[in-house]
C-alpha cells in the first residue's frame, strides 16, 4: 500500500466499467473516494462493496466536480491521483508512483494516456503520448476551464515513464450520446470565447509551453480565430487520419477518427451557430 495517495474517481452510471478501475487501485492506494453524480444504476452499491468511500454531488461540469474533490472531500493524504471511471493503470505505472512518492522532488506529475476504442489500442492520430496532470500534491492543485478542464500545479512538475489506460467498455451508443452532451459544453465555450475575444488574452495558452498549454494556443488563436465554421471538421479529420497516420489504426481507428475527429468537432460548429442565431433573434426582438 501507498500510504501517502488517496484515488478519486469521477462516477455517473458507470456500472460497466467501475469494478475493473477500484479492483485495479483499492488495496493499493491509502484510500479510494469515489465522487458520483446521483447514478441511477449500481455504481454506488459496487463502489462500497469493492472498499471506496462513495461520495455524492450534482454534476454541472467537470471542473466544479474536480474543484470539489480537491476541497471538499475528506483527504488526509499529501497527494491525489484522478482518475475516471472507465481508466486504470499498469502494472509498471502503479510501481513507478509508489517509488516517485517515496521520496518525490516534485509536486506534481503529467502520466501519458494511452486509449482504447472498440477493445483495439489508437496508437495514431495524434492521440497516443497525450500528457494529462493526474497525479499531484493537494495543496498545489488548481482548477481551470468548465470543459476540458485542466490541473495547474503551483510547483515542479514531471513526467511519469509508464501509460494509464483510458478503455470504456459501454459500446458505441453511449459514446455518441456522451459526445452530443460534450459538443453542447464545447458550443457553448465557444460563445464564451467570442464575448471574450475583446478582452485580456488568455495567460493560460502558450504556444512555447506545456503540451496542454500548446493546445489550448493551437485552439484559441488558430482553431476558433482562424478557422471557419463547419470547414475545420474537414482538416481536422484529414489530420489525423492522414497527416497523423491515423489510418493505420485499422477499422476501428477509421470509425474512432471520423467519429472524434469529423462527426464530434462538426455537431459543435453546427450547435455553436444554432446558439448564435437562437442568441440574435433573442436581441432582434427585444
Amino acid at each position: 500500500m501507498i500510504d501517502n495517495l488517496t484515488v478519486v474517481i469521477l462516477t455517473l452510471n458507470e456500472e460497466v466499467n467501475i469494478r475493473q478501475s477500484l479492483k485495479n487501485v483499492v488495496g493499493w492506494a491509502k484510500e479510494v473516494f469515489v465522487l458520483d453524480s446521483l447514478s441511477n444504476d449500481a455504481t454506488q452499491d459496487i463502489a462500497i462493496k469493492l472498499g471506496a468511500k462513495v461520495f455524492t454531488r450534482e454534476f454541472d461540469n467537470y471542473a466544479n466536480q474536480r474543484r470539489y474533490a480537491i476541497e471538499e472531500l475528506p483527504i488526509e493524504t499529501d497527494w491525489i491521483l484522478f482518475l475516471d471511471a472507465d481508466e486504470y493503470l499498469t502494472g509498471d505505472l502503479k510501481t513507478e508512483i509508489v517509488e516517485e512518492l517515496s521520496n518525490s522532488a516534485f509536486d506534481g506529475y503529467y502520466i501519458k494516456y494511452r486509449f482504447y476504442f472498440l477493445g483495439k489500442w489508437i496508437k495514431y492520430g495524434g492521440y497516443y503520448g497525450t500528457k494529462i496532470l493526474r497525479l499531484f500534491k493537494k495543496d498545489r492543485a488548481t482548477v481551470s476551464r468548465d470543459m476540458n478542464e485542466h490541473v495547474s500545479v503551483n510547483g515542479k512538475v514531471s513526467t511519469l515513464k509508464n501509460d494509464f489506460i483510458h478503455e470504456d467498455r459501454k459500446g458505441v451508443s453511449d459514446w455518441t450520446q456522451k459526445h452530443n452532451k460534450y459538443a453542447t459544453y464545447e458550443a457553448l465555450e465557444l460563445i464564451k470565447f467570442d464575448e471574450k475575444k475583446k478582452e485580456e488574452n488568455d495567460e493560460f495558452a502558450n504556444l512555447f509551453g506545456t503540451q496542454p498549454q500548446r493546445k489550448r494556443w493551437i485552439r484559441e488563436k488558430i482553431w476558433n480565430k482562424l478557422l471557419p465554421p463547419l470547414i475545420r471538421p474537414i482538416f481536422y479529420f484529414l489530420y489525423r487520419y492522414i497527416i497523423r497516420l491515423g489510418f493505420l489504426d485499422g477499422k476501428q481507428g477509421f470509425i474512432f477518427h471520423f467519429l472524434h475527429a469529423f462527426w464530434f468537432m462538426l455537431l459543435i460548429d453546427v450547435k455553436y451557430l444554432e446558439m448564435k442565431t437562437k442568441s440574435k433573434e433573442i436581441i432582434k426582438n427585444k
